[in-house]
């Protein structure tokens, strides 16, 4: 799990997390776009694994939309010093189970999926967003730019927006963005 746009997302989280940005630190008409990808150390094979990656996508789904109405219903707790608090302990839960240094534990923090996650919810329900989710059954080679085959192919992705629908993009398509971003990282 990820979040690939904004771009520089992990340094307005650590920022955020320094005090040196306040909340939102997302503006009101900024992409926001988050992956999941599923068959990470293999591929996605067979009817009984297409499904259960599937179904574990649509209770993604549904936990993101869930935490997105708790907050529109509870906006207090999108206060920025109760979201710095629960980044803060999410990242000294992540030293603890790592024992990792410094600089790994940085990037371990900002990558967080449960970070990302809340991030992507808070921002949707602060400023009352819509957004979709498409979900990409196993990828072809055909569909791949050559650069990304051995990363992706046979592989499902879930991607997110907080936009209304796939129309309300500023690029071709839904995979555009993911593809660009995934090439220069």
């Amino acid at each position: 799990m990820g979040i690939f746009l904004p771009h520089d997302i992990s340094v307005r989280i650590k920022q955020f997390m320094a005090a040196k940005v306040d909340f939102p630190f997302l503006e009101r008409d900024e992409l926001l776009a988050v992956f999941y990808l599923f068959g990470k150390d293999c591929e996605v094979i067979g009817e009984s694994e297409v499904n259960a990656a599937s179904d574990l996508a649509k209770r993604t789904v549904k936990q993101v939309a869930s935490d997105i109405r708790l907050y529109i219903a509870m906006p207090q707790k999108m206060d920025a010093q109760i979201t710095r608090e629960n980044y803060t302990k999410r990242s000294l839960q992540i030293v603890v189970d790592t024992g990792s240094r410094q600089p790994d534990v940085d990037r371990r923090v900002v990558g967080d999926p449960l970070i990302l996650s809340d991030c992507f919810a808070q921002h949707v329900a602060y400023y009352r967003q819509d957004f979709f989710f498409e979900l990409f059954q196993p990828l072809k080679a055909k569909q791949l730019p050559s650069a990304l085959e051995n990363k992706l192919v046979r592989r499902m992705l879930l991607l997110g927006f907080n936009v209304k629908n796939i129309q309300s993009l500023p690029f071709k398509s839904s995979l555009h963005a993911f593809f660009e971003w995934m090439l220069k990282v």
